[in-house]
């Protein structure tokens, strides 16, 4: 029988002290039928995504002892950074990637969600196909105001929007002043993080960008998107999350991009993938800018060493 797979794309809310972010990915490299794929730390958003294919078993121990090690050594009452994030493990989604179906990962979620709090105590937020409401299937709704913002409407139950807000597993209805909350989820699609770097110091043209980009402001409804400054290069950056490059491919963003920064005079210096994508993701951008007629995955000659 075929060996399943899973994908999961966790992150932490640290991505500048290296001790920290080995040990936490240390838990990940421990366990036996799981691969850690990448570490991908983000010193200015401070936070750290990491990206792990396994079997199904192994994997759920792998994410488990990761999400320990972050609530063991990050502490929300001080972590800073520029990326929205509401707990020191801010995030646990997985997406089926072989020999599985979504139902068996929405049940591994579930799974995953509540021995968390059985063992931390953590609170918990479930999104995706694991939402237990229309609007927790959005994470940016979850993490709406951020740690401290949302630690502060849960301390007030009276609150209009305390019944919504609120964490799905909890002990008190509350955030964990320490661990903050973990947002666990399963989809079909994981996102992926996309960079485009423009010719210009003035942020204000990235978040310009960024915002007619981004589905909430009008823009396309699988991109989230930001404009920001990396303090260690030049320019500035459209920093965006695809969350569907089926429906969305890398290439129309990019063009997107490009097209919106000749309204000020600004020129697209490159872009860049964070972490690993998937080959049909490259593929269609292959197709679109050769023009190519009837690309078959097989003419690739790498795909017949895959096993």
């Amino acid at each position: 029988m075929s060996k399943k797979y899973i994908l999961a794309v966790p992150n932490f809310s640290e991505g500048r002290k290296e001790e920290i972010i080995e040990a936490i990915a240390d838990e990940v490299r421990k366990v036996e039928g799981v691969k850690l794929v990448s570490v991908e730390p983000e010193h200015d958003f401070n936070r750290t995504v990491l990206t792990i294919v396994g079997e199904p078993k192994p994997l759920k121990k792998a994410l488990l002892n990761m999400a320990g090690k972050s609530y063991e050594l990050i502490d929300m009452r001080k972590q800073k950074g520029t990326h929205p994030r509401i707990g020191a493990q801010d995030t646990i989604p997985i997406f089926p990637l072989m020999n599985i179906g979504i139902e068996e990962c929405v049940e591994l979620a579930e799974e995953i969600g509540q021995e968390l709090f059985e063992q931390y105590k953590v609170p918990v937020y479930f999104s995706g196909k694991n939402a237990k409401t229309e609007d927790k299937k959005s994470i940016s709704f979850i993490r709406k105001g951020q740690y401290e913002g949302l630690r502060e409407l849960l301390e007030n139950k009276d609150h209009q929007d305390y019944e919504k807000r609120k964490p799905d597993l909890s002990t008190d209805g509350r955030l964990s002043d320490k661990y903050g909350a973990t947002i666990v989820s399963a989809d079909m699609e994981g996102l992926t993080a996309y960079n485009v770097f423009l010719a210009t110091e003035d942020v204000s043209i990235a978040k310009n960008i960024a915002k007619a980009l981004r589905g909430p402001s009008g823009g396309f409804s699988t991109i989230r998107s930001v404009g920001i400054k990396f303090p260690e290069r030049d320019g500035v950056v459209v920093s965006m999350n695809l969350f569907d490059c089926s429906k969305t491919p890398i290439y129309r963003a990019f063009e997107f991009v490009k097209q919106e920064a000749k309204r000020y005079g600004v020129a697209v210096t490159g872009s860049e993938l964070v972490g690993p994508v998937k080959l049909d993701y490259l593929l269609n951008n292959l197709e679109y800018y050769l023009g190519l007629q009837g690309l078959r995955k097989e003419q690739i000659l790498e795909t017949h060493l895959m096993g």
